[in-house]
Parts: C-alpha cells; sequence; structure tokens
C-alpha cells in the first residue's frame, strides 16, 4: 500500500548533438561578404544603364549571368541588381565542395529524449527515443521564402551541383534528391530569384558549365571601364585625387595591355584601388618619381609581368615596371 502512495518521478532530458557540414560561421561569413560589397559599388553610366536593362529581364523571370575577367565588378554589379528588389538577398559561393546537402539541407545530427518513470517502486521503466535532426539548405531556404540568391563565380561548383537549378528556372519547382522528405519536391516561392556571376572558362578550378544552364541564363559579358571611368571611379572610391587616380590607372593599363598581348591574365581594376590604399594610408605620395611609390607599384605587380613576360628574374621585371611607370601621367 505504502508503494502505492509514492509519487511520481519522471525526469526527461533532451541531448543535441551537431554535425554540421555547413555551419552558422559559413552563412554569417556570407553575409559579412555582401554588406562588404555593397561599400564598393560606384555607379557609372555604363553600369546604371546596364543595371536597368538587367532589372527588367529579372523583373520578367529571367535569370541574368553576368561573366568576365577578375575584378571587372561582377559580384558588386550583381549585389547591386539584387538590392534593387524587395527581398532579402542570399549570397552563395560557388565552390568544388558545395553539395546537394550544403544546398538543400541535411540531417545534422540528433535529439535524444530519455523518459524514466518510478511510479511503482519495484518497478524501474525507462524509455529512449532518437530523432534525427533536419537542417534546411541556403536554397531550400531562399526558394521557400522568396529570396534574391547571388550565385557568385557559380562555375566553381561541380556542374552536378548545379543541376538542382535547372528544375528551378524551367519547371518551378526544387527536387530534393534523397532527403527523406514526405515531398519529393517544393514549389517555388513566386518572389524567388537568382543572379549568376563567373570567371572565364579558361580559368583554373572552374567547370565547363552544361548547355541546358546556360541556355537558361542570360548571359552578359562585363569588361573594364574605359581609362577615363576608371580614374573617376577610383579617385571617388579610395578618396585620392583625379590626378593621383590617373597615374595608377594608366601604369595598370600599360601593364594588363603588354599581358594581354601575350595572351595571359594582367592586373585588374581591383588591383588599382590596392595600390591606392596603401599610399593613401601610408601618406605615399602618389609620384612616378617617388622611390618608395614605385617600390609599391613594383610589388603589386612583379608577378604578372614575370608571368606573361617569360622572365625569369627579377631585374628585368624591374626595368620593365620602372619604364612604365615613367610613361604614366
Amino acid at each position: 500500500m505504502a508503494a502505492n502512495n509514492t509519487p511520481t518521478k519522471k525526469q526527461t532530458t533532451e541531448e543535441k548533438d551537431e554535425k554540421q557540414k555547413s555551419s552558422a560561421s559559413k552563412e554569417s561569413q556570407e553575409e559579412s561578404s555582401s554588406s562588404h560589397q555593397e561599400e564598393k559599388f560606384i555607379k557609372t553610366k555604363e553600369k546604371g544603364a546596364l543595371l536597368s536593362r538587367t532589372k527588367k529581364y529579372v523583373e520578367a523571370g529571367f535569370p541574368v549571368h553576368f561573366t568576365g575577367p577578375l575584378g571587372v565588378g561582377k559580384t558588386s554589379m550583381a549585389l547591386e541588381l539584387a538590392r534593387q528588389f524587395d527581398e532579402p538577398v542570399m549570397l552563395l559561393h560557388g565552390n568544388h565542395e558545395l553539395s546537394n546537402t550544403d544546398l538543400l539541407g541535411g540531417f545534422t545530427g540528433y535529439t535524444s529524449k530519455k523518459v524514466i518513470d518510478n511510479y511503482v517502486r519495484t518497478v524501474y521503466k525507462r524509455e529512449e527515443n532518437l530523432t534525427e535532426q533536419w537542417s534546411p539548405g541556403r536554397l531550400m531556404e531562399a526558394v521557400k521564402k522568396g529570396y534574391t540568391v547571388v550565385y557568385d563565380e557559380f562555375t566553381r561548383s561541380k556542374p552536378e551541383t548545379n543541376n538542382l537549378f535547372l528544375s528551378v528556372l524551367e519547371e518551378g519547382v526544387l527536387p530534393l534528391y534523397g532527403m527523406k522528405q514526405k515531398d519529393s519536391f517544393i514549389r517555388v516561392h513566386p518572389n524567388f530569384k537568382v543572379i549568376f556571376t563567373s570567371n572565364p572558362k579558361e580559368f583554373a578550378g572552374v567547370y565547363h558549365t552544361q548547355d541546358a544552364l546556360m541556355d537558361r541564363l542570360i548571359t552578359i559579358p562585363v569588361e573594364n571601364e574605359d581609362e577615363k571611368t576608371e580614374t573617376r571611379v577610383l579617385a571617388k572610391k579610395t578618396n585620392i585625387t583625379s590626378k593621383e587616380a590617373g597615374i595608377i590607372i594608366n601604369f595598370i593599363s600599360r601593364i594588363r595591355k603588354t599581358c594581354e598581348e601575350k595572351n595571359e591574365q594582367g592586373p585588374s581594376f581591383r588591383t588599382t584601388v590596392m595600390v591606392a590604399e596603401i599610399c593613401r594610408k601610408n601618406n605615399i605620395s602618389i609620384n612616378p618619381e617617388n622611390k618608395t611609390f614605385a617600390d609599391v607599384c613594383s610589388d603589386m605587380i612583379s608577378a604578372y609581368v614575370m608571368k606573361c613576360k617569360g622572365y625569369e628574374n627579377q631585374n628585368k621585371t624591374e626595368r620593365l615596371i620602372k619604364q612604365e611607370l615613367k610613361k604614366a601621367k
């Protein structure tokens, strides 16, 4: 009888073991990259016209694909275009390790639930359940909620991974391959949009994109601006004078042309920004006669010159750099 008066004792505990391939730190890194790019975009007349046209394409339901060499502003252009819409912007970075699990989601761990029942003193009951824990992928989240996705350098991802976008763009559904979900696909939110960027196919680490996907994109080449425009943008972006920006742009343009004559990739506009920022932050006079400035320029572009000219020693490289630097104005 005393046993019947024993109070119920129940203890429930939950233990979570997170085993994630795509952690929250990766997501925060992508978002911080997006905000970093936001500060860099400077709209020129040409870029403004391009944004106006491509916005109409995206609004009509067709994804835009910006392609071109390094440093021409493809990513900043794509992010600026994405911000023209009211939906949140999600930035995805293409890489060869990106998988369906990263995009669709997967089981990242389990939840353990343990119940101990000692209602009757002489009876000990223990019940334990393990439940797999599902974590949705980035693409699934964007498709469900109608985000605008900027898929940066998507050709660095494997073609089989990018196959997911075929159904998304054509049929308006996201297939859930092997995801152990009740539904085999989910419908794409009507506000969902995607903008792609890529480097030329001859670049290292770039995969050949399937024709079926390219056929669904409006591909727009993005090239370097003319020297006058680059000078104006560099001066505004780095807070140096137009004369100083002109010296840097003219010099880098000469080296770029030298490399292009050998069918090699030369220094991009991004290099001019780096030179300008280093000089401004260290109070280095941007003058071709200034040895410190010449040393900065040499350090920044020596690797390009040695590769495109086939030089095996630094002396020839420095002589060519000094010659081109004297011509800069």
